[in-house]
């Protein structure tokens, strides 16, 4: 069997709140959600703005993938929080790379290798 394993970067998003600047989101100095495959998590007791999640969560499929170095989406990390009043930001950080399984990941089989590539 053919190897199907691919590499996804595990994120960290975390919370960056300016000194001195209004918070209304709820976001507290060290808050952070992670990613991991499919599956995001929290530390016990601590929330997140659905709000502030919304608006970085377009983001997290393209920040786990490996990008080229030159990519705008290698460099850019912060996502201004959704309300234009708050001065709070999201930071995206690529963690470390997981490997997946193909199969393992979703019933729709790898096309067929063509011979004459």
């Amino acid at each position: 069997m053919a190897d199907d394993s691919f590499e996804l970067f595990d994120l960290r998003v975390e919370a960056v709140i300016p000194e001195g600047k209004p918070i209304y989101c709820g976001a507290r100095a060290g808050d952070y959600f992670e990613l991991k495959g499919e599956m995001l998590s929290m530390p016990a007791g601590q929330g997140f703005s659905i709000y502030s999640i919304a608006a970085v969560l377009p983001l997290l499929a393209a920040k786990q993938r490996p990008t080229h170095p030159n990519d705008w989406m290698t460099s850019d990390a912060e996502i201004a929080c959704p309300d234009p009043n708050c001065a709070s930001r999201l930071r995206i950080v690529r963690v470390a790379k997981r490997r997946f399984s193909h199969a393992e990941t979703t019933a729709v089989p790898l096309p067929k290798q063509r011979d004459d590539k």
